[in-house]
């Protein structure tokens, strides 16, 4: 019986993404623009990211910050354009992540990430989760940003996963429900933001609580 994957993003499903850079907006430009700054990266960083694939996120994070200031008329106080950088280890973990990971381990899933990250970033995000993961495949060593499908084929090949009993998981519609489903993989929502429901996602869950009965009601043990 071949064994059973489930695939997360990081960013927005595992680790609290919008939390930490609204953080650092803050910390930059001030508490009352930053809901607005974040709206304005959420918007560039694609770009960016489709427009440099072989870009590392280290860069990826430092030019959007510039632009997101340049953009909005505002001063990046000097010496800070790798602010977002330097900030990304200490961006705080949602809670339910490790009971459910811990949880889908103990049932035998083997767990992967894949990343629009480096190795040394999406390494001490690991750290902070606490709970470990067999495979992590990140943007910086790939050359390839999701919603990009090479994420999905570096890890089928470094893997073998059968595509039959594999999960990917994720908050993103845009980087990843929407690019697994048209692979044929099937995905569990992570709605953290409370979207609209959506057809893409083969489940959906407000935050991880309930993943490891989610994704047994797909993938049976004994398939």
């Amino acid at each position: 019986m071949s064994e059973r994957w489930a695939t997360f993003d990081c960013y927005g499903t595992l680790v609290d993404w919008n939390g930490g850079i609204r953080a650092e907006l803050e910390n930059l430009f001030g508490v009352e623009h930053a809901e607005r700054l974040l709206a304005t990266y959420h918007e560039l960083e694609p770009e960016i990211q489709a427009a440099s694939p072989g870009a590392t996120y280290r860069e990826v994070l430092t030019v959007t910050l510039e632009l997101v200031a340049e953009e909005s008329g505002l001063t990046l106080p000097e010496g800070e354009a790798s602010a977002l950088a330097r900030s990304l280890p200490t961006w705080p973990v949602f809670p339910d992540v490790a009971p459910a990971l811990a949880e889908t381990r103990s049932r035998g899933w083997r767990l992967a990430i894949l990343s629009n990250t480096d190795r040394d970033l999406i390494d001490a995000s690991m750290d902070a989760i606490g709970v470990p993961f067999d495979v992590a495949i990140v943007a910086g060593e790939i050359g390839s940003y999701k919603p990009s499908p090479r994420h999905w084929e570096v890890f089928r090949e470094q893997t073998g996963a059968d595509p039959s009993r594999h999960v990917h998981v994720a908050q993103s519609l845009y980087h990843d429900v929407s690019p697994a489903s048209e692979l044929g993989i099937r995905s569990v929502w992570i709605n953290r933001l409370g979207g609209p429901a959506d057809p893409r996602p083969t489940k959906t869950l407000p935050g991880l609580t309930g993943l490891a009965d989610a994704l047994d009601e797909l993938v049976a043990e004994a398939d």
